[in-house]
């Protein structure tokens, strides 16, 4: 049924099924009942024309009955008579006949036995005229038949009285005829009358019919239609969507089945009940723990592993995890006595209301385990030579600043203490009295102050040089090797390619600074260069520095021995500290080509 309440149901169908059969029930009757009424009128207005044609035969019957009665009059053969009496008999006969047919009715003539009262009374005046008439007739032919015949005298006096009355007779007879004819002009235009009250009726019953039955039946049914083209375009939308989805139904199931001839193949795919009994298991579970159909009455952890401390984990896992599930790695033991890892995974689900399974989906991962453990196993012994490694930089750090330290108090001890010292005795010796001599040692100790000056500022520029504090690398590094240079004699040269200005991070530029400045020292100390090129060029997102010699240059794979504490520390030092900032060094280097140092440092974009 619709929202509308316009659906064809049993009630609404019987209740039109009643109205259709009651209007066409009204119809039926009005058609019927007109057609009675109708068809009994044009009978009655057969029967009147013939009783109008029969009364108006009376007239013409009389004049003829007269006309011969007349004529014997004038006839004096014998033969003649008798052939005018013969005549005269049988009008007479048809005359009578038709006169009592109009008043009384008669079957063979088509005449009815009703008239009007104006046409009895009529008929009630007419009758002795005709009476006189047919008596008068009636003797004429008694006595012409008379043997021996009678002559013409002997019914003279009849033959005067139908002269006589047949001049009544004709008048009252067209007087009759007339009102038999108004009668039926009243009788056709009460037959006109009839049909156009029928046809009203008719016509009102159909608008009854129209206005309660059809015009609301109409409304229903175009509601209806409605509501059925709207049904058939869902049905057709629905049957649509259905074709779609039983394409996709039949392709779900193709796809369906392929996932679980893969799983079966690809994946370690097996169904256990929560008691552990094993209900199903995929072939290529099968052929790894050579499973058969047969033992499918088997307990899972039986199947994973022939070892007991085994069975009893796995055991212990799937009773606990049985209604939340688990996820993790466990080792079985296939038949073969192999040891098989497994990343498995346990979902319970229920495939009826009354029935609960668990889905085991794994994975083999032996030789990924295997791997695992010996990258363990090898990180383990990774983190114990790094930390040895370490031990031993550690301790050559401690060792080098010690170094730094006692070279630092030796050129404090031996330069400047013993500048000092000197200073103190040319200071002592000086004799005031002897002009002279105190001038020559006044200039030879200001000669003295100038050098000790010059060694506490070679010293302080070792330790921390004022201008990287101050003005930031590139001229940290500008001054580092114009200092180095004067003091060395070497040509070290700085070229600052891209005009680099831009301050860092302070730890960022000492690494910096540090880097540089033991990459030069190598070559000052260790590579008998007689020319040194520091460049420097940078990017948006990259500065790189550098440091070209001339020197006898080495073979770069003996630096690895620094790893086992056999060779120097300065290339450890500084790829510390650049990792600590995190740019990256390259050694480049040649026997008897030189050596480049270059570093690359990552710039933060603003």
């Amino acid at each position: 049924m619709t929202d509308n309440g316009n659906s064809l149901d049993q009630r609404t169908f019987n209740k039109l099924s009643r109205l259709y059969i009651i209007a066409l029930s009204a119809i039926a009757v009005s058609v019927i009942a007109s057609q009675i009424l109708i068809r009994k009128h044009l009978d009655d207005q057969q029967s009147d024309s013939t009783v109008i044609n029969v009364a108006g035969r009376q007239r013409m019957l009389s004049q003829k009955l007269t006309k011969d009665i007349v004529s014997l009059s004038a006839e004096s053969s014998l033969e003649d008579r008798v052939f005018l009496k013969d005549k005269i008999k049988e009008t007479l006969h048809v005359w009578e006949l038709s006169h009592h047919a109009l008043q009384k009715g008669n079957d063979s003539l088509g005449l009815p036995k009703k008239n009007s009262k104006a046409v009895t009374d009529k008929f009630r005046v007419l009758n002795p005229i005709f009476d006189t008439i047919s008596r008068a007739s009636k003797s004429i032919i008694e006595k012409i038949e008379n043997i021996p015949p009678m002559p013409i005298s002997a019914f003279a006096e009849e033959i005067e009285q139908v002269k006589t009355n047949e001049g009544d007779f004709l008048m009252l007879m067209d007087d009759i005829v007339n009102q038999y004819d108004l009668e039926a002009d009243k009788k056709v235009s009460w037959l006109r009358n009839l049909e156009i009250w029928l046809m009203c009726f008719t016509l009102l019953i159909l608008l009854g019919e129209f206005m309660f039955i059809f015009w609301p039946t109409a409304k229903n049914v175009k509601n209806i239609l409605a509501d059925l083209l709207f049904a058939e375009q869902r049905a057709k939308k629905m049957a649509f969507e259905a074709d779609e989805l039983s394409i996709a139904k039949e392709k779900s199931i193709k796809e369906l089945r392929a996932l679980s001839h893969a799983m079966d193949e690809t994946l370690l795919f097996a169904r256990i009940a929560p008691n552990g009994q094993v209900l199903h298991m995929g072939n290529k579970f099968s052929r790894l723990f050579r499973f058969s159909k047969l033992d499918e009455n088997v307990l899972f952890w039986k199947v994973l592993s022939t070892a007991e401390n085994e069975q009893l984990i796995i055991e212990d896992i799937i009773v606990k995890h049985k209604k939340t599930g688990w996820q993790g790695e466990l080792k079985g033991t296939t038949k073969d006595g192999d040891g098989v890892w497994l990343e498995m995974s346990i979902i319970p689900f229920s495939p009826t209301e009354d029935r609960s399974e668990l889905l085991i989906i794994a994975s083999e991962i032996t030789e990924r385990k295997k791997a695992q453990l010996e990258i363990e196993r090898l990180t383990k012994q990774s983190f114990e030579e790094k930390m040895s490694q370490q031990k031993i930089i550690s301790s050559k750090i401690i060792e080098n600043q010690e170094k730094e330290q006692n070279r630092i108090a030796k050129d404090v001890h031996d330069g400047i203490g013993q500048m000092l010292t000197g200073l103190k005795y040319n200071l002592e010796s000086i004799d005031t009295k002897d002009v002279k001599k105190a001038t020559a040692k006044i200039e030879h100790l200001k000669e003295l102050t100038s050098n000790i000056i010059k060694g506490v500022r070679t010293a302080t520029f070792n330790l921390t040089p004022p201008e990287l504090t101050d003005h930031g690398v590139v001229p940290a590094i500008t001054k580092l090797t114009q200092e180095l240079s004067r003091l060395t004699g070497k040509q070290i040269m700085f070229f600052n390619k891209t005009d680099f200005n831009q301050r860092l991070d302070s730890l960022t530029e000492i690494n910096i600074y540090r880097i540089t400045q033991e990459a030069i020292n190598n070559a000052i100390k260790y590579a008998d260069s007689t020319h040194i090129l520091v460049s420097l060029a940078h990017s948006e997102n990259m500065l790189s520095i550098v440091v070209d010699d001339n020197g006898k240059g080495f073979e770069p794979s003996k630096v690895e021995k620094v790893k086992n504490g056999d060779g120097g520390m300065g290339m450890t030092f500084m790829q510390e500290r650049i990792n600590f900032i995190g740019g990256r060094l390259f050694l480049n280097s040649e026997v008897g080509k030189g050596t480049r140092v270059t570093l690359n440092i990552p710039l933060q974009s603003k």
